[in-house]
């Protein structure tokens, strides 16, 4: 006969073992976090490869020289001469990238300063007025995003034409300061995170709205211009198509324009068009790696506030 303090060995020896973990779910743990580790890491490092690599094989085969070219080495092979700027020179020269990056200079700050004022106005009268229709409003700002743009060329260069401003730098400024939803969107989370009584003390001391935005939200949305400055700045530098179609005279063109023109006579010369890339890239890849931070504070920011 099993006594009661036998019975109940026995039934701690059986609830022991049952919520017991299984000795093989210990062993597999560590694997499968290894695994996931070694593929998160494969992961990164190939994003990486796709990112460096073109950008690696643009330097370096802007280092050669047109004989090196003509042996057909590896666009990944170390140049004969690491300070042959030759390439550079041509490419500065005969694509005309003086008069592109002053023109490109012109379209991008005034672009950017009408999408700021336009954007945060749009933003500060959704967020800060109640009228009719302000659904309505936003939802056609998404329809007119949704919209592919190469379905309204024809309309939308009739307009242009119409205006007496084509074949101008202004061209392509109006058609960048339309605002798009993503820039509203930054602004509009920027002002919903601003309390309502700053306006209300600026309206006792007989501030306008207009004052009320120029005096108080302005200073305050500084995180979220410094992010659309960006994000669109980068967008316009690298657009082709607006400036190729609305800018077609050689010498309104921009940084995109003129390499594209500057491909021509040089067709055959790889090591000359990448040294032109190269200086395309490179002002961009500066701003961007310099003013990054920016963009993700921005947007982070504005998200939670």
């Amino acid at each position: 006969m099993t006594g009661p303090t036998g019975a109940t060995g026995a039934a701690a020896g059986r609830d022991g073992r049952r919520g017991a973990p299984p000795r093989g779910g210990r062993r597999d743990a560590p694997v499968r976090g290894a695994a996931a580790r070694l593929l998160t890491y494969l992961s990164l490092v190939l994003a990486c490869a796709v990112v460096v690599v073109p950008l690696a094989a643009i330097l370096l085969t802007s280092l050669r020289t047109a004989r090196e070219m003509a042996a057909g080495e590896n666009p990944l092979a170390m140049p004969g001469d690491w300070f042959n700027l030759d390439n550079y020179r041509i490419a500065f020269t005969d694509g005309q990238m003086p008069q592109a990056l002053w023109n490109t200079a012109f379209i991008l700050f005034f672009s950017l300063l009408g999408t700021v004022f336009v954007g945060s106005m749009t933003a500060y009268a959704i967020d800060r007025f109640q009228f009719r229709f302000k659904r309505v409003v936003m939802a056609l700002f998404l329809v007119a995003a949704l919209v592919p743009s190469v379905t309204t060329q024809v309309a939308t260069y009739q307009v242009v034409n119409n205006l007496g401003v084509m074949d101008t730098h202004w061209a392509p400024i109006l058609l960048y300061m339309g605002t798009d939803i993503v820039s509203i969107y930054i602004f509009l989370q920027f002002i919903r995170s601003i309390p309502m009584s700053l306006d209300e003390a600026a309206r006792l001391d007989g501030a306008t709205s207009l004052t009320v935005y120029w005096r108080v939200i302005m200073p305050l949305l500084r995180p979220a211009i410094a992010t659309v400055v960006i994000v669109k700045g980068v967008a316009i530098y690298n657009d082709f198509y607006i400036p190729f179609l609305y800018m077609p005279s050689e010498g309104l063109g921009t940084i995109s324009t003129s390499l594209f023109r500057f491909k021509g006579p040089y067709g055959a010369h790889w090591e000359v068009i990448s040294a032109g890339a190269a200086l395309v890239i490179l002002p961009s890849l500066i701003v961007f790696l310099a003013l990054q931070r920016f963009i993700y504070s921005g947007l982070v920011s504005g998200a939670t506030k």
